[in-house]
């Protein structure tokens, strides 16, 4: 039996499992009658309408990812006022753009916390070094992301190799260890439940309502026991202290000893297996309430395999509430989107196609969560001939990130968490098709045992919902020792094959037509909000 909060019980189990693959069909031109709508077993409308959630008997259940995205989903993107507007000039234009964006940032921020946008009219912007937002506040706006220089903003990033990133907003932050003097405290909570905001501390009155606080979950001999070794094989156990759960948020309420947190963990915090602790957290160098638009970002390489040249099109770093919009990136080596020490983020209605690279490791993560990244929302999303297209490749210290209504086509390898324990990732209404990948598992929630450096258990507690595979494919959640992995309402297959067949995670409703909740991040934004 499963547990619902609240106290009602259901059955449930291991449901679907292997099913028939087939695409996801357009409508014909007379519908036939609707399917009847069902609701999953763990995430379903209560009689007052909020969702209730079932737990297991390790007490995991399906977190709220809905605290993915600029502000933690509670505002639209904003439209920045238009403070400069430039167009190209003959030869290099970094120095062209950077000094309007550098005379944007030395303006006073506004009651909002923006300063302006810098308006590229259209036309073609060669580019051979980084163009830097460092300010809070500013965004680089294009006139839209196609091919033609007559109506969109083209960015042609000629430099080479040691042009890591075309675009990078932030870039002050590589990680949260500035701990504040004085501030920690450690969590006394016995048991903190995956999906749980509130805990207590040894001592609150170090923390007041407001507080930037790092939750730190060290990584010891007992927890590494627990999750059997992280899940390697032949490759060493990764070794102690090297792998800690990680959570940047916000202090939201305070009685007594007691916290709640602006958004929750996505994974148990059991203290007879690793004692836990909060600090306040100096992030004086973060930069907020940036963004980038509407352009195109297209990197020059010399052949389809060609490296000497930009890495990544557009990196969100060192950063909080910051976005990307309609924009497009073509013929990067690593990612089209990348994010590192990234908060509260959106990435919007863009592409990342046509990667220019070797196939082979560290290439073509399209849309990328990395190290740090943490409530980011890739959402409305296009992806071509990726290694990886939606992933998060951030081990321990990236969790809560969310990939929504999104395709890939022609890729060489799977979408999923990628390696050493990602916590709380959403693929929802995520579909893989036309798959160049020989191994057949195009979304992976599982262990990638000795792959790479010994990768083991690449994500927990994690989710595909409404996905799409192709025939002969299929979407791999496998049980993770601690936690749990889910696929729910798959068309196509769905099962625990992977390099290693192991137990699957929770899988129900496979090629059942008439899912009631479409989207399950909407539904979980639309029930926090009501």
């Amino acid at each position: 039996m499963l547990k619902m909060a609240g106290g009602t019980a259901v059955a449930g189990g291991l449901l679907g499992g292997a099913g028939y693959a087939m695409a996801r069909p357009s409508a014909p031109a007379s519908a036939p009658e609707a399917a009847a709508p069902w609701h999953s077993k763990l995430v379903r409308p209560g009689p007052d309408g909020k969702l209730v959630y079932a737990e297991d008997a390790n007490k995991s259940r399906i977190p709220d990812f809905s605290w993915a995205g600029y502000r933690n989903g509670e505002a639209p993107l904003p439209d920045v006022p238009v403070l400069r507007t430039i167009s190209p000039v003959s030869g290099d234009n970094t120095e062209h753009i950077q000094k309007a964006l550098d005379e944007v940032g030395a303006l006073p921020l506004d009651a909002n916390g923006f300063r302006g946008t810098v308006l590229l009219r259209p036309g073609t912007y060669p580019v051979a070094g980084t163009i830097r937002i460092a300010h809070s506040g500013v965004v680089l706006r294009g006139a839209g992301p196609t091919d033609d220089p007559a109506v969109s903003s083209i960015i042609k990033a000629t430099g080479k190799a040691a042009q890591q990133n075309v675009i990078l907003v932030g870039g002050a932050v590589e990680n949260w260890s500035a701990e504040v003097p004085g501030s920690r405290t450690d969590v006394v909570s016995d048991f903190v439940q995956v999906g749980s905001r509130t805990f207590t501390v040894a001592d609150a009155s170090k923390l007041k309502v407001g507080d930037n606080i790092i939750v730190f979950h060290p990584h010891t001999a007992e927890w590494l026991k627990a999750i059997d070794n992280g899940g390697v094989d032949e490759k060493p156990p990764w070794p102690v202290g090297k792998r800690p759960i990680i959570y940047n948020r916000y202090v939201k309420a305070v009685s007594g000893n007691e916290i709640t947190i602006c958004a929750p963990v996505f994974n148990h915090l059991e203290r007879k297996l690793s004692q836990s602790y909060v600090y306040k957290w100096d992030n004086g160098e973060v930069v907020r309430d940036a963004g980038v638009e509407s352009l195109r970002i297209d990197i020059q390489a010399n052949s389809a395999e060609d490296e000497d040249h930009a890495r990544n099109g557009v990196q969100l770093k060192g950063v909080e509430d910051a976005w990307v919009r309609n924009c497009r990136a073509v013929h990067f080596v690593f990612a089209g989107f990348d994010t590192h020490a990234a908060t509260r983020c959106t990435i919007l209605d863009s592409w990342a196609y046509s990667p220019r690279s070797q196939i082979i490791g560290s290439r073509r993560y399209n849309f990328n969560a990395g190290n740090y990244a943490q409530q980011v929302l890739f959402r409305g999303l296009t992806a071509s001939y990726a290694r990886h297209a939606f992933v998060a490749s951030g081990t321990t210290k990236t969790s809560g990130c969310a990939w929504v209504d999104g395709v890939s086509r022609l890729s060489y390898s799977e979408s999923g968490g990628h390696h050493r324990w990602s916590q709380g990732l959403l693929f929802d209404n995520i579909s893989e098709i036309e798959a160049k990948y020989d191994r057949g598992h195009m979304i992976s929630l599982h262990n990638r045992i000795d792959h790479g450096s010994g990768h083991g258990w690449s994500s927990v507690h994690s989710v595909a919902w409404n996905c799409t595979v192709d025939d002969g494919k299929w979407v791999t959640v496998q049980r993770p020792p601690t936690a749990q992995n889910y696929a729910i309402g798959t068309t196509g297959a769905a099962n625990g094959k992977s390099y290693q067949d192991l137990t699957p995670g929770f899988i129900e409703g496979t090629n059942k037509p008439g899912l009631a909740i479409k989207s399950l991040y909407d539904a979980q934004l639309a029930d926090r909000l009501r």
